[in-house]
């Protein structure tokens, strides 16, 4: 019997390729089939982060999902993706599939790993989240000592994201995209606005890192976060952010 494949679910970072792991690094370069997520209007960001070290010969599975404002029913899509690469893993190859920032931190590996780490081989190559990229260009630490971070998805309701800042010392904003001007309206209410930073496309040369009290957009990119702390650290908030 043919020794199945191991299938890789790898990390790339926030964007800029120098960010990537020498592991992720090794296995992309040395791969013979790359699987990714790719929107069905636009380049796959993930490929386009690990382009350049991509050999010519890979066979490519790229994941098309829809981009649509209300959710997609994209379990039929990884049904499928899952069935294209158990049928490359049972032949003896592995699979590299790339993803943007962690695979295990928001993720969409973590929808193949659920259809196939089962029935596979799997290995997980963490790469730079999101989170400590915004950290990072902000040039503000997350937390500190006990105090509590806490990460919370923008779409949530008003009164759950009330809830959750209130409860911890450190928040971070994710999927802020359409609902920045209502956040930005919560946090104002709730005296933090002035604690607040925010940044788009962390380490892409498209991106934008500004105190969030001074930005006057109403949306923001998918690839957007709002980082607040409200602790007791005094070194933790920049001379920009102090109120």
């Amino acid at each position: 019997m043919t020794t199945p494949g191991t299938l890789y679910g790898v990390g790339l970072g926030p964007g800029d390729p120098e960010l990537l792991t020498l592991k992720a690094h090794r296995l992309i370069s040395n791969a013979a089939v790359i699987a990714y997520p790719a929107p069905d209007d636009g380049e796959s960001f993930a490929r386009a982060i690990a382009a350049e070290f991509i050999p010519e010969n890979a066979r490519e599975i790229p994941i098309v999902v829809p981009m649509r404002l209300e959710r997609f029913p994209a379990k039929s899509v990884y049904d499928k993706a899952a069935g294209d690469i158990a049928h490359v893993l049972r032949e003896g190859e592995n699979v590299v599939t790339l993803c943007e920032g962690d695979p295990f931190f928001y993720g969409s590996f973590m929808y193949l790993f659920e259809r196939l780490a089962g029935r596979f081989p799997c290995e997980i190559v963490p790469g730079v989240t999101s989170l400590t990229a915004c950290a990072s260009r902000l040039q503000r630490p997350l937390t500190s000592r006990n105090d509590v971070l806490t990460v919370i998805p923008g779409p949530l309701p008003d009164g759950e994201i009330r809830k959750r800042i209130e409860d911890a010392q450190a928040i971070a904003i994710m999927k802020v995209g359409r609902h920045l001007s209502r956040l930005k309206t919560l946090l104002a209410d709730m005296g933090l606005l002035s604690h607040a930073g925010y940044v788009e496309r962390a380490t892409l040369p498209s991106e934008n890192v500004v105190p969030l009290a001074r930005l006057e957009a109403d949306n923001a990119p998918y690839f957007s976060m709002i980082l607040i702390y409200k602790g007791d650290e005094a070194w933790m908030l920049p001379p920009q952010f102090s109120s």
